[in-house]
């Protein structure tokens, strides 16, 4: 089955190549720009009954230097039976492109990420014909994201690196640099990000962790984000009510609920006079603006700062 950690884990090379930068480091090539790095189909079947899919293939055109493929592959348990397909994938990928492959595990446990390292070799008594060795970017290969500012500059690999890191005993800290650092990005992105994490983090305990740390609208349908989840709920109770007391009114009714909810598990103290101008208003637009600040304001007072940039960062 595939999880949402598993595919965090490799899809945030798609849109982010840049959380790559440590296996270019190891490389000792300069990390190539965005525009330099196209998708490729991860698609390698080749008789129809037997379909073989790589996570995610990203072809890389660096300005200077032979050109190469990343296949990537998120792996959250041990699995025998990858020392044949990562094999295949490297040789099909080879023969497919005539470019060089570099095959990338993400592994987020210490055991899986020292399997996943290899070598895997494919012999006949004492004569190996194919050895596959992994670039790992596991807890040992990692580092660990505790300052705010890498946080806030890097985004995609704090993410990836919350990921990998997510069975430490540093998470709880670790998470709220995070979301320390993200909640002073524009509202759109700091819910980006903090989706993408909490996907990431799906069957962890850490999950727990950052539900608590974030609070509308998700980039992730049907992923049970707190997002979403919060968003849905408001949504609900507002067709409900619509269909009793008119449609306009009743969803209207439904987002001031969702904006007080938001408040009340990011554990922000909503005065009555709050409320009441909340509960009040019947502008989408304005219910719309207070929804998207009620994610990263620090007091509930800051809910009508007619510009964003007018709420203060929170400490």
């Amino acid at each position: 089955m595939v999880t949402s950690t598993h595919e965090a884990s490799h899809r945030i090379f798609k849109e982010h190549p840049e959380a790559l930068t440590p296996v270019f480091e190891a490389l000792g090539v300069p990390p190539p720009r965005k525009s330099d790095i196209k998708e490729l189909t991860p698609d390698t079947t080749e008789i129809r009954p037997l379909e073989r899919r790589v996570d995610t293939v990203l072809k890389v055109e660096p300005p200077e230097g032979e050109s190469f493929l990343l296949a990537i592959e998120a792996q959250t348990k041990q699995d025998p039976d990858k020392a044949t397909s990562w094999a295949y994938y490297v040789a099909h990928l080879r023969a497919k492109y005539d470019m060089p492959v570099l095959l990338v595990a993400i592994c987020r446990d210490r055991p899986t990420a020292i399997w996943a390292a290899g070598p895997f070799e494919c012999a006949v008594g004492p004569w190996t014909t194919q050895v596959t060795r992994p670039f790992v970017l596991g807890p040992n290969t990692l580092p660990e994201i505790t300052d705010e500012a890498t946080a806030i500059q890097q985004p995609a690999l704090a993410a990836l690196s919350a990921i990998v890191h997510s069975e430490s005993r540093k998470i709880p800290a670790i998470l709220e640099v995070l979301a320390s650092g993200w909640e002073k990005f524009d509202t759109d992105t700091t819910k980006y990000w903090f989706e993408v994490l909490e996907v990431g983090l799906e069957n962890t305990p850490a999950r727990k962790k950052w539900r608590e740390l974030m609070a509308v609208i998700t980039n992730f349908p049907g992923r049970g984000t707190f997002i979403e989840e919060t968003y849905l709920e408001g949504k609900a109770e507002g067709v409900a009510e619509g269909e009793a007391k008119g449609e306009a009114k009743g969803e209207a009714r439904g987002e001031a609920k969702s904006i007080l909810r938001v408040l009340k598990r990011r554990g922000i103290p909503v005065p009555d006079e709050v409320r009441q101008r909340v509960s009040g208003c019947a502008d989408p637009e304005t219910l719309d603006r207070w929804l998207d600040q009620a994610v990263t304001v620090s007091d509930a007072e800051d809910l009508f700062a007619e510009d964003p940039k007018d709420v203060p960062d929170q400490a």
